[in-house]
């Protein structure tokens, strides 16, 4: 099973790409991990007149090669104010039914303060129509994400969270597994209605 990790703050050397650091090592139930950091690929603003995303990406192609490698998803946002990462719903226009489809995803936003929550919601309510990926329950938010890495970095344990970033791992892995049967059905059904309702 491989998974594809999608850290997706506007910023270098991100919280939400140390986030995926630690999901990255947390993993382990995949044989296969790649991460990317959606700032690094100076991606244009979505537009249906782009006929060759290359020209911008030079490294799309193996970007590509990923997304229809992988058997699920994790997608880490930022919360700003209120919201997700105006890269990472930039990036999912991009995505394409036929590299996403019936493929299970973990949404994790990362949180400076208490909250949290709304980038999860917006991404569950209007993100997936197209590229039909599969938002899992078990989302994570990873609140005061300054005090979870300084935990990881000095090797101290924010035990209930690290136990729920396993589960959560888990039961995406389980999904990934499960899925395996409507994907092979969707791919017989030549991608009859690709853009959803």
């Amino acid at each position: 099973m491989k998974l594809m990790i999608i850290s997706s703050s506007q910023q270098l050397g991100s919280n939400s790409n140390l986030v995926g650091e630690v999901m990255q090592q947390k993993a382990s139930m995949f044989n296969e991990i790649n991460h990317i950091d959606l700032v690094t690929l100076n991606l244009p603003f979505y537009s249906p007149k782009i006929d060759d995303i290359n020209q911008y990406c030079p490294n799309w192609n193996n970007i590509e090669a990923q997304l229809n490698a992988a058997d699920a998803f994790v997608m880490i946002t930022p919360e700003w104010n209120g919201t997700a990462s105006p890269i990472l719903k930039n990036f999912l226009h991009f995505l394409d039914s036929s590299q996403s489809a019936n493929k299970p995803v973990c949404l994790v936003s990362v949180v400076s303060g208490i909250n949290g929550a709304y980038p999860i919601t917006e991404l569950k309510a209007s993100a997936f129509k197209n590229n039909k990926l599969v938002p899992i329950p078990d989302h994570l938010i990873i609140r005061e994400v300054e005090s979870f890495l300084a935990d990881q970095k000095s090797g101290a344990s924010k035990h209930s969270l690290l136990l729920r970033v396993d589960y959560s791992l888990n039961m995406l892995y389980q999904y990934a597994q499960a899925l395996k049967p409507i994907q092979q059905y969707a791919n017989s059904q030549q991608n009859a209605f690709g853009h959803g309702m």
